[in-house]
């Protein structure tokens, strides 16, 4: 069954649709330009009645060390997913230094991008695939533009780690993105809100249907 991570939760509400649903990745996001950022304190509550069958993943983007450490201390993350432009080297030094393991986003917007992410096989414990914001893009962030990119650059790659697809994705398409790009994991984060931060439960149900019965 495909492996399923709502990204951007904020509120206790969202936390509880995404697990009652059956998410098995929660993501919450430390980034101030998003608008789905939270504080590792705030983060900590939204966590605390998490199950042990559901991983929580921190988002960070080029995050320093201390940030890295303020958010393991506070709200104890079972994965630092890295949405930056962090390098092979500086994966190895995160994982080295902290003991978590790490979840890799690559950005594609062409096979190039793909060929790219295999530097950080042996490195990363997941991979991540999202689409690359055009330049021309004002306030792109690195994740969570509602964009898209084609689904067939990953149709029959092979991969050493376990990998999502994420990139607009909604509870209407996500099942055509598992199907075409053979992806055993998804992620989503603005496919399922009525505004830029702000979650809907019913689409984080309908997501997570459409996406365990693909």
């Amino acid at each position: 069954m495909t492996q399923v991570k709502i990204c951007g939760l904020s509120t206790p509400e969202s936390v509880a649709a995404a697990i009652e649903g059956g998410a098995d990745y929660l993501g919450f996001v430390f980034y101030p330009r998003s608008p789905r950022n939270v504080t590792p304190e705030q983060a900590a509550l939204l966590a605390a009645p998490v199950p042990l069958s559901v991983q929580t993943v921190a988002l960070t983007v080029d995050a320093s060390d201390a940030l890295l450490q303020t958010i393991i201390d506070t709200m104890g993350p079972a994965i630092l997913q890295l949405h930056g432009h962090e390098t092979p080297e500086r994966v190895t030094e995160i994982r080295q230094r902290f003991g978590v393991p790490v979840m890799k986003v690559l950005s594609v917007a062409g096979p190039e991008d793909v060929a790219a992410a295999h530097a950080y096989e042996d490195i990363a414990d997941r991979l991540m695939f999202d689409a690359r914001p055009p330049k021309d893009m004002a306030n792109a962030l690195p994740g969570g533009n509602a964009l898209r990119f084609d689904w067939t650059l990953l149709a029959g790659t092979s991969w050493k780690k376990p990998w999502l697809l994420a990139g607009g994705l909604t509870p209407d398409n996500v099942a055509e993105a598992i199907r075409i790009s053979g992806a055993p994991g998804v992620d989503v984060s603005s496919g399922v809100e009525d505004a830029p931060g702000r979650k809907s439960i019913p689409l984080i149900q309908a997501f997570l249907k459409a996406a365990k019965t693909a």
